[in-house]
């Protein structure tokens, strides 16, 4: 397949420059429809937001709970396993894949962000955009305030600190703090 003729959407999923088009727009109304109609369920049927979760993102362990409000771009890019909590107002921009692994804790106001953008004004200012997936192992416990930036990866059992801004990945069984979040001790 050529360069120009993949869709938008095939470009973003490819992890290659691209720019926000109908398709990409549709897909991501319908997924801001769901995390409303999530919230709004959640409130008086736990079963039936269940199902609206599922129905907003690529998958859902068991047994897992996310409290509204919830921020997606288009949620079918996210997979949480099993027994994972997550906290008021997750913000998961999920432009390429989001994956949470089992036992996860999420904390309130937690932001994975998978975009990134040109550093150079011209293609910045044509609207190109890329991105670069996030990858939470098992067990791992992410702060309230916590930002996990574009292509990070958190080894299991890793806490990252409350307000922390995490731009590189974290080793496995490690406590990691600041902004740039680094390893302070190990567990």
């Amino acid at each position: 397949m050529s360069e120009d003729s993949r869709s938008q959407r095939e470009r973003m999923m490819a992890g290659d420059w691209y720019r926000p088009d109908i398709e990409l727009s549709a897909l991501s109304r319908r997924a801001q429809q769901l995390a409303g109609q999530y919230a709004e369920t959640l409130r008086t049927d736990t079963a039936a937001a269940r199902a609206v979760l599922e129905e907003l993102l690529g998958a859902v362990g068991e047994d897992t709970l996310i409290r509204a409000p919830l921020y997606v771009d288009y949620g079918m890019n996210i997979r949480l396993g099993a027994r994972t909590f997550v906290n008021f107002g997750l913000v998961a921009l999920d432009v390429a894949g989001i994956t949470i692994g089992d036992d996860v804790q999420i904390g309130p106001n937690v932001q994975l962000l998978t975009p990134v953008h040109p550093v150079e004004p011209g293609p910045r200012r044509d609207k190109l955009e890329a991105a670069r997936p996030i990858v939470i192992g098992d067990n791992v416990w992410l702060g309230g305030g916590a930002v996990v930036c574009p292509g990070v990866t958190i080894g299991e059992d890793t806490v990252v600190g409350a307000g922390s801004v995490v731009t590189r990945d974290l080793p496995a069984h490690v406590v990691a703090v600041g902004n740039p979040a680094r390893p302070i001790r190990a567990i």
